[in-house]
């Protein structure tokens, strides 16, 4: 079975090979533009690290650019990483980009790695199991995480590894609904938000535990999410929509088969008065900047759109 990520990429590429051959480069050649001499890339501050290099290995990736000497420093900064002490979402970024580098541009940085290092990645992750079934952040961590049991459950796919006990999981990720639909971060958390209830919805998918009734109550807070603007916003409390909200919950739309449950032609507008002429894309209408991370969330919308006509 093709890895949510991997089928995920090859989705994001086909509907980016829709668009104008000229304005895939204009967003290729701002990435490019933002490496580092260490071959990573950093976000609006501080040095190069793997969340970002993640982002614009990825974007890359789906733009159809991720060859010679780009990729061949960036594999070269990821493989620079692997005997470091990561987080759990930089560890993700890593394999990641890993498998990324080795799809899209033959480049394998984890060849000379222990024979066992993929069995040691799956017992390490298994740390981050709590009584509940979800994983923590961290080792230290208490409460289990939608976010971080999705990240848990995609490294492991990626790895060609298997999801021990699932069915604990698919609990997990059930207990986090809401009352008013979609799912809830942490158990304590009030309300329901975007981001993750597509988690909770993508671990659902992977591990076969997504059922009609849990779509239909999905659905309602996804079309709940789009604002004025055109876009979709976290939760219910922030008004301003976003392009990684956006990008999650068009995602999560298309997965469960009703994109037409929202205004198409108002998000896509939202999303174009967010992309630059020079290349890359503004966060929200509040940014001034731009970076690798939201120029994957902005060419991803325009990807999903595009393959959604």
């Amino acid at each position: 079975m093709t890895a949510y990520l991997q089928e995920l990429t090859m989705r994001l590429s086909a509907g980016l090979g829709l668009l104008p051959e000229s304005h895939r480069q204009r967003h290729s050649d701002y990435i490019k533009s933002k490496q580092r001499n260490d071959g990573g890339f950093a976000g609006r501050e501080g040095g190069s690290d793997l969340y970002y290099t993640s982002f614009a290995i990825r974007s890359l990736a789906i733009l159809g650019e991720l060859q010679g000497e780009v990729a061949q420093k960036s594999g070269q900064f990821v493989e620079q990483r692997l005997s470091g002490q990561e987080s759990i979402v930089d560890f993700f970024s890593l394999i990641y980009s890993g498998a990324v580098l080795e799809t899209a541009a033959g480049i394998d940085v984890f060849s000379r790695s222990s024979p066992h290092w993929k069995s040691n990645v799956a017992d390490t992750l298994e740390e981050l199991r709590r009584a509940d079934g979800g994983y923590a952040k961290g080792k230290e961590g208490a409460i289990s995480s939608t976010y971080h049991t999705f990240l848990v459950v995609i490294c492991l796919q990626l790895l060609d590894c298997e999801i021990p006990h699932p069915q604990r999981a698919i609990q997990f990720v059930i207990s986090q609904r809401a009352e008013d639909g979609g799912f809830r971060e942490i158990r304590a958390s009030k309300r329901a938000g975007t981001n993750p209830t597509a988690a909770a919805v993508a671990t659902l998918r992977i591990l076969g535990g997504l059922t009609s009734e849990i779509r239909e109550s999905t659905l309602d807070l996804l079309v709940e999410m789009q604002t004025d603007e055109g876009g979709l916003r976290a939760n219910t409390r922030i008004p301003i929509a976003d392009l990684l909200s956006t990008f999650t919950g068009t995602l999560t739309m298309i997965d469960l088969d009703a994109l037409d449950e929202i205004d198409t032609t108002a998000a896509v507008r939202f999303v174009e008065s967010l992309e630059r002429e020079e290349g890359g894309f503004h966060a929200a209408a509040w940014d001034e900047n731009c970076d690798v991370e939201y120029t994957f969330y902005g060419l991803g919308c325009r990807a999903l759109f595009a393959d959604s006509d």
